[in-house]
C-alpha cells in the first residue's frame, strides 16, 4: 500500500443479513449498518466502513489493552458494560486485572452497542456521581 498497492480490507460489519447471520453481526449491522450509527463522511466508500485495512489489521491483532491495567492505579476507573454482551468476558477480565480503586457496572438488558446511543440505558447517574467524587478540585 505505501508503494502504491492497493489496499485490501477485512472483516467487519456485514453488509446484509441473512437467516444464517451471527447473532453478534446482527448486534453490530443493526447499529453500523442503519440511521442509529451510520456515518460514511461523502469522500469515503460505505462499503468499507468497519472494514479495517490488511495491514492495520496487523496492529490491532497485537493490541492487548490489558497489558499494564493495574499501574493506572490509583487512578480510579469505571467500568460499565451491558451484562448481555458478547464481549462482557472483556470487561470482566480488565476489571480483575485492575488496581484499586475501580469499580465495575451491569447494565440490565445492555449489549454490546446498546451504551453507544441508547440513552435510557446509559448510567448517567453513576456517570456524574463517579466523576463528581473522583475530579474535584
Amino acid at each position: 500500500e505505501f508503494e502504491g498497492g492497493e489496499v485490501e480490507y477485512t472483516s467487519g460489519t456485514v453488509h446484509e443479513l441473512t437467516a444464517d447471520t451471527h447473532p453478534i453481526q446482527r448486534e453490530f449491522y443493526d447499529f453500523y449498518r442503519t440511521p442509529r450509527g451510520e456515518f460514511t463522511p461523502a469522500s469515503a466508500n460505505p462499503q468499507i466502513t468497519t472494514h479495517p485495512t490488511l495491514t492495520s489489521n496487523v496492529k490491532f491483532m497485537n493490541f492487548y489493552p490489558f497489558n499494564d491495567i493495574e499501574t493506572i492505579s490509583p487512578r480510579p476507573m469505571l467500568f460499565i458494560a451491558g451484562d448481555q454482551a458478547h464481549s462482557r468476558e472483556f470487561s470482566e477480565d480488565a476489571y480483575k486485572r485492575a488496581a484499586e480503586p475501580k469499580e465495575l457496572v451491569w447494565v440490565s438488558g445492555a449489549g454490546h452497542v446498546d451504551l453507544y446511543d441508547r440513552v435510557d440505558l446509559i448510567p448517567f447517574d453513576k456517570l456524574t456521581s463517579f466523576f463528581n467524587q473522583h475530579l474535584s478540585a
